[in-house]
């Protein structure tokens, strides 16, 4: 008998490739809980993949400030595990309306909490980001034991969500795991993230404006890793593991998502312009000034989750590649 899961934000971009992958390798029964806020695109990238199947999925259309209502609890019924992705994620919004913002956040999390304490599934992810460890100097990719150093008022809506799985673990035993994802890309995402912004530009000849050091000598990098390979490690994380929360081994229940290779932000849009064929022209620009708040390198390390066995099924250049290739044939979504 197949299983039933949970996906808040799952019309979202990590969101709907969580879907696709379920619904091509499972035969489980899907939940969606999403506000469709702009960052959503409404139903688009649900019927953008094609697979839709109304028997298997079933969309609610709700926003998760308030308490799950006891007539969705009813339809929705128990459920083997939930996803928690819905968040708001986008750093320049956090920085601009901080109080909104991590209210959002911490409400959101507060109320799946309090829903999964009634229905008690078999596992709660709680997704979260590189960010809450903070900058990265060089040489160092922070372990799942790295301490909360958030830099902006959207990494520390996220640590704060963490600390609150923690608590309702250790409070109320519920079975919660926590994974830390890096920049992911991949199809349908929204246009202000920078891959698709990349593609766009370079398509229009506009420049690319990069952040580096304060002496604009060397671009920030980050660890991407495609939406499809993140789907792949939740998956895994649900089904091949049994490490929950545990107050008195702060790495357990916790897996770092990681891509394979870190990649400077100059580099990763000299690739895209390669690929599209065109000419880039870009500037450095001194991070600091123009964004405060945001850190020149994040890396986490991902060796626990390889441990276990876990391998990506795709490489960050063929992901890429065929990404950039997807925005050429449906330019729509940039």
């Amino acid at each position: 008998m197949g299983k039933k899961v949970v996906i808040t934000g799952g019309c979202g971009f990590i969101g709907h490739h969580l879907i696709e992958h379920f619904i091509k390798n499972t035969n489980w029964d899907i939940i969606v809980i999403d506000r469709l806020s702009y960052a959503s695109n409404g139903f688009d990238r649900l019927r953008d993949i094609n697979i839709f199947d109304d028997k298997r999925i079933k969309v609610f259309t709700v926003g998760l400030q308030n308490p799950v209502s006891t007539g969705i609890r009813k339809e929705i019924g128990q459920v083997d595990y939930i996803v928690n992705l819905a968040s708001e994620s986008h750093v320049d919004n956090s920085i601009k309306e901080p109080v909104r913002f991590i209210l959002n956040n911490v409400k959101l999390v507060l109320n799946m909490l309090e829903w999964a304490r009634e229905m008690k599934p078999k596992k709660f992810i709680q997704f979260s980001t590189d960010e809450v460890a903070g900058v990265a100097p060089e040489e160092v990719n922070h372990k799942e034991d790295a301490p909360h150093n958030p830099s902006n008022p959207y990494s520390s809506s996220k640590a704060a969500q963490e600390d609150i799985c923690r608590a309702y673990a250790n409070t109320y035993q519920l079975p919660i795991v926590i994974t830390r994802t890096m920049n992911v890309i991949g199809e349908r995402q929204h246009p202000e993230k920078f891959v698709p912004m990349v593609i766009k530009r370079v398509l229009n000849g506009g420049k690319v404006f990069i952040h580096a050091n304060k002496d604009k000598t060397k671009a920030g990098s980050r660890f991407y890793i495609h939406a499809r390979n993140v789907a792949q490690a939740v998956y895994f994380i649900l089904e091949n593991t049994n490490e929950y929360l545990n107050k008195n081994n702060i790495k357990s229940g916790v897996f770092n998502i990681v891509g394979e290779k870190e990649i400077d932000n100059l580099s990763l849009a000299k690739f895209i312009a390669e690929v599209i064929g065109r000419p880039l022209k870009y500037e450095l620009v001194d991070f600091h000034s123009s964004r405060p708040g945001h850190d020149l390198r994040y890396a986490l390390d991902g060796t626990k989750l390889k441990s276990y066995g876990f391998e990506y099924p795709k490489t960050f250049e063929e992901s890429l590649t065929k990404t950039i290739k997807w925005y050429l044939t449906n330019t729509k979504w940039l």
